[in-house]
């Protein structure tokens, strides 16, 4: 009995010490500053493969240096239009070619997370074509969409925090 006495404390000072340890995190992923355009063509054969049909687009990471994100966009699909609120969005056209539109406001507008908005689509706005090797910058606040695909775009992002003025 007293053995078993025994045995009981020890795996019970066991079990307390071992629930007391700090929980270990895991390292922070490495800073990645560099992407070759193999990585880039392998992001975008990934991208191509996970796409699901009727998915309007597949987003990689590229690169991230928090709090930036350089993204590899594929679309081959209408997707919903969208307003970020506390961050600008820098656009350049890797291949393909769509019809974007800025400004206006968003048709039936829900909010996904706490910082977006999405939407339909946009009423109003300015529509531009955009292809291969156009940059565009779109201001926080700002409502834009892809509201026509020529087949598939493929896109880098870049997401810009920026300040949210406060309320007056």
């Amino acid at each position: 009995m007293r053995a078993f006495v025994f045995i009981l404390a020890l795996t019970l000072v066991a079990a307390v010490a071992f629930a007391q340890q700090p929980d270990v995190q895991p390292p922070p992923p490495p800073v990645k500053t560099f992407a070759s355009s193999a990585d880039v063509a392998a992001l975008l054969a990934k991208a191509k493969n996970e796409r699901k049909e009727g998915q309007g687009l597949v987003s990689e990471h590229i690169l991230q240096l928090a709090p930036y994100n350089a993204n590899l966009e594929y679309r081959a699909s209408v997707a919903p239009a969208a307003v970020h609120e506390r961050e600008a969005e820098i656009f350049y056209v890797i291949d393909g070619s769509a019809t974007m539109v800025t400004g206006g406001k968003l048709v039936n507008q829900t909010r996904p997370n706490p910082d977006n908005l999405s939407g339909t689509g946009i009423e109003g706005g300015m529509s531009q074509a955009v292809a291969k090797g156009d940059f565009i910058v779109v201001p926080e606040n700002t409502p834009h969409w892809f509201s026509a695909i020529n087949g598939s775009i493929v896109l880098m992002t870049l997401h810009v925090p920026r300040p949210v003025p406060a309320s007056r």
